[in-house]
């Protein structure tokens, strides 16, 4: 059984795959277009931060981060390291684990959620994960700014 719970980027298991998200994404993309988050911006108060697990082994991660509302509470939010373990591939995790943030986001209220991806081919099973689940092509959000090297995509709760 799989489980999907809050967890804190810092802990050991946690720490390696979200430093190993990291490393690969320095390895694909110009350091300029990378965005993802290391453990410590992961820890933010803005920031929900879920791990899957399986009998107890890691399988994946995932988070959604507010994003500001000039007029309130926020309404928009951020997909951010989405990252399933190497083991773990194929087995429908990372599905798994954007449903779980997607309902998050609905009970937030929230009207939309964004993401950034990249454009090489190393990124092309998460944009096929992001469409088969209703996302599509957007402009740059939240202060990004266009880059041939970054997909931006929505999905209107």
């Amino acid at each position: 059984m799989i489980s999907i719970d809050r967890d804190d980027p810092s802990r050991g298991d946690v720490h390696q795959l979200l430093s190993e998200h990291l490393a690969d994404m320095f390895a694909t993309s110009p350091a300029e277009s990378v965005h993802a988050l290391d453990q410590s911006a992961l820890s933010s108060p803005s920031i929900a931060f879920w791990t899957a697990r399986g009998d107890g082994e890691l399988l994946g991660c995932g988070a959604l981060k507010l994003l500001d509302s000039p007029a309130g509470p926020p309404v928009h939010g951020e997909i951010k390291s989405m990252r399933t373990t190497a083991g773990a591939r194929g087995r429908g995790i990372a599905t798994l684990m954007l449903r779980h943030i997607l309902d998050d986001a609905r009970a937030r209220n929230l009207e939309r959620l964004y993401l950034e991806t990249g454009t090489e081919d190393y990124f092309a099973p998460a944009r096929r994960l992001y469409v088969r689940n209703g996302f599509t092509e957007c402009p740059p959000f939240a202060g990004y700014v266009p880059d041939p090297n970054s997909v931006f995509m929505e999905l209107r709760l």
